[in-house]
C-alpha cells in the first residue's frame, strides 16, 4: 500500500480545530518541520500538543504558539521559549507538565493499549496531586493515565513507501513511540525509498504504525544553542 502525500499540505488535510496531537523530537532535533509549518499555514487552533517541548520562539512548535494555534501542551521542558512563559503566565497557555521519563512512559503505553501505570516518580510532590496512590514491597506509586492522540507527526531519516521507519542518533527518542500512539500517524523522511529495500533488521517503526508519509523538503535542522571554540 503506497502511503505517500504529495505535500504536508495535501497529508494534513483532514486536521481540524481542537484535536490532539503529538510532535516528535527532543529540542530542535527530530522536529517534524514540514508539517508543523503546513500546520501553522493551514490555521488549526485550540490544539492539545503532546511534546518533550515546545521548540523555541521562531522554530520547531514554536511557531504554532506565536500564531495562538495551541491552546494546551503537554510537556517536560519549555524553558528555551519566552513565547511560552508569557502566554503561561497571562492564562492563556493551559500547561500540564510531566516528568521526562514518565511522559515517555505515558506515551509508549498509550501505543501499546495499556491504560495506566504506577511509578514512584513524583510521589510527595505536586506531580502526586489528585492522582490514586498506591504501596507496593513498602514503596509508595503513583497512577498515571497513557497518552493517545488524534494525529502523530513524526520525522525519520529513511522510510519506504509502506510506512517502515527508520530515525537517526537523537532523533530516536520520542518519535518512535508517538508513531505507536496516533490514531493517524504522519511520517516526515528526509530520504523516501521504495517498499523493500529497506533492511528490515533496521527497521525502528513497521509500516502498520504509520498512515501516511510525506518526503520532506524544505527542513533546516537547526540548532538551539550553536556554542564554539574561540579560533585561536
Amino acid at each position: 500500500m503506497n502511503k505517500v502525500y504529495a505535500s504536508a499540505a495535501e497529508a494534513i488535510f483532514d486536521m481540524t480545530d481542537g484535536i490532539t496531537l503529538m510532535s516528535g523530537g527532543f529540542g530542535l532535533c527530530g522536529n517534524p518541520e514540514d508539517l508543523i509549518r503546513a500546520l501553522n499555514e493551514k490555521g488549526c487552533s485550540g490544539l492539545t500538543v503532546v511534546s518533550n517541548n515546545c521548540g523555541v520562539d521562531d522554530k520547531g512548535l514554536g511557531i504554532l504558539l506565536a500564531n495562538t494555534q495551541i491552546k494546551k501542551m503537554i510537556s517536560s521542558y519549555v524553558g528555551e521559549n519566552k513565547t511560552f512563559a508569557k502566554q503561561f503566565l497571562s492564562g492563556e497557555l493551559e500547561v500540564d507538565l510531566v516528568p521526562q521519563g514518565t511522559l515517555a512512559e505515558r506515551i509508549r503505553a498509550g501505543g501499546a493499549g495499556i491504560p495506566a501505570f504506577y511509578t514512584p516518580t513524583g510521589v510527595g510532590t505536586l506531580v502526586a496531586e489528585g492522582k490514586e496512590e498506591r504501596v507496593f514491597n513498602d514503596k509508595k506509586y503513583i497512577l498515571e493515565e497513557a497518552l493517545t492522540a488524534d494525529f502523530a507527526f513524526v520525522k525519520a531519516w529513511k522510510g519506504d513507501t509502506h510506512g517502515n521507519l527508520i530515525f537517526r542518533s537523537t532523533a530516536r527518542n520520542f518519535n518512535p513511540m508517538m508513531a505507536t500512539a496516533g490514531k493517524i500517524t504522519i511520517a516526515e523522511v528526509e530520504e523516501l525509498v521504495p517498499a523493500g529495500e529497506l533492511d528490515p533488521n533496521e527497521i525502528h517503526t513497521p509500516g502498520i504504525f504509520v498512515q501516511r508519509v510525506v518526503k520532506a523538503t524544505s527542513y533546516e535542522k537547526p540548532i538551539e544553542q550553536r556554542t564554539v571554540r574561540s579560533r585561536d
